[in-house]
């Protein structure tokens, strides 16, 4: 079971773009979070980062990727979410061979609702930019785990450790 967080966030339920791969072709489809997970009875790994095909991110992708089936013998679905296109997640995911859904967020909508945006100082400018978060929902919406401003390489491992019995 994951450490209980203090945040209390919900599943929102306003609709989100998703792009997957199935038998070899891309599929985009308007879901709802909450009504996703309400129909799937397994629990959601909802995972935020800045930039398809950067080096963190790509390597956040891959190592969810690779423990796909262990998160999924845990009883979880992994969705990452960006505010990429959707034609820059097919790219991602076609290039890096990834087996996990993303959510396509260029309207902020999503990331807004969790509070993933933040001021950034690169090189002494300030910017906004996405912090790289995790959310972790049990099979009934309810969020037991939160990180932000994680560190990409080995959060999959620690998520696991996390997660595990």
């Amino acid at each position: 079971m994951a450490k209980p967080t203090t945040e209390n966030l919900t599943l929102p339920e306003f609709p989100v773009t998703i792009v997957r791969e199935l038998d070899g072709n891309f599929v985009h489809d308007e879901i709802n979070l909450k009504e996703m997970i309400s129909n799937t009875n397994k629990g959601l790994i909802l995972y935020f980062y800045p930039k398809d095909n950067t080096p963190g991110c790509t390597t956040q992708a891959t190592e969810f990727t690779a423990h796909l089936n262990d998160f999924d013998e845990l009883g979880y679905d992994i969705i990452g979410v960006s505010r990429d296109s959707v034609e820059s997640h097919e790219k991602f995911i076609a290039k890096q061979d990834l087996n996990i859904a993303l959510i396509s967020d260029t309207d902020e909508k999503l990331c807004q609702y969790f509070d993933v945006i933040k001021e950034k100082n690169m090189y002494g400018k300030i910017t906004l930019g996405l912090v790289r978060s995790a959310f972790v929902f049990d099979t009934d919406g309810t969020l037991t785990h939160a990180q932000r401003n994680l560190r990409a390489k080995g959060y999959t491992e620690r998520l696991l450790e996390i997660l595990a019995p």
